[in-house]
């Protein structure tokens, strides 16, 4: 009897190593992508996507730890959340989530229309369209999995919010990179150096020239892995924590082929 082959996706040593890498797997990757555009998403673009959202996440996650640490807990609060972004700006990520939850109601600031009068909070829509608000809930148990992975727990209000922080990472970058596609490369990227008065510019840094370049090979029907790190690029401003995102997607799609 012939053996049957091994689907990647499912088992296998190249497979596992990239399994460890995010627990937003694939499809749910794949889902929110056809909830932006009707491109194809190929499977190390998936992957690069899974493990960016993973790494963004994780950096919150410890950064609410050490705030409960500090308070001698270890279940995580929607406080911690909010001391973890107010200590490192690069974990402001997601802020459209911001709008939608009670953890950030007071910080996002009041708006007035045009009259003066007060505009309400946006509601959840009702349309059977899925959005990155209405379907944050996808994320729930990739959430869970990771805080377990590091360690830690958090109460239901705080699951809530790494929920749709992840869903709205994930749906910008999932837009940012169709953009990337239709446009042939980064058209709105950028560096900001911090120099002194008076005194020349640094030059460039190995990293800033390692950065996704500024044209895309490829078709334009197809969203491949690094749209989705020039996408990353995007999303993420800089700092330690774009350079490691993009290190690690390399990392977790280097064993796989594209479709």
């Amino acid at each position: 009897m012939t053996a049957q082959p091994v689907r990647p996706e499912r088992s296998g040593p190249e497979t596992a190593s990239v399994m460890s890498v995010s627990p937003f797997k694939p499809p749910l990757v794949r889902a929110v992508f056809r909830d932006v555009t009707p491109m194809h998403i190929s499977r190390p673009a998936a992957w690069a996507a899974a493990s960016v959202t993973r790494t963004v996440l994780t950096e919150i996650i410890d950064g609410a730890r050490k705030a409960a640490a500090e308070e001698g807990r270890k279940k995580l609060i929607p406080g911690d959340l909010l001391s973890a972004i107010d200590r490192n700006v690069e974990l402001e990520v997601g802020s459209k989530w911001y709008d939608h939850s009670p953890t950030f109601r007071g910080l996002t600031g009041v708006l007035y229309d045009a009259k003066g009068v007060i505009v309400p909070l946006r509601r959840r829509s009702r349309s059977r369209r899925p959005s990155a608000v209405v379907g944050a809930h996808r994320f729930e148990a990739g959430v869970k999995k990771l805080l377990l992975s590091r360690g830690t727990t958090a109460v239901p209000a705080m699951v809530r919010d790494l929920d749709g922080i992840a869903s709205v990472f994930l749906t910008d970058l999932a837009r940012d990179a169709a953009v990337v596609v239709r446009e042939g490369g980064v058209k709105r990227f950028g560096t900001v150096t911090l120099a002194m008065s008076g005194e020349p510019a640094p030059p460039p840094s190995l990293t800033d020239s390692r950065r996704a370049p500024s044209a895309r090979r490829g078709d334009g029907r197809t969203i491949g892995r690094d749209d989705v790190l020039a996408a990353a690029t995007i999303q993420l401003f800089g700092g330690d924590l774009r350079q490691r995102a993009l290190t690690e997607a390399r990392e977790a799609t280097r064993s796989t082929s594209a479709d």
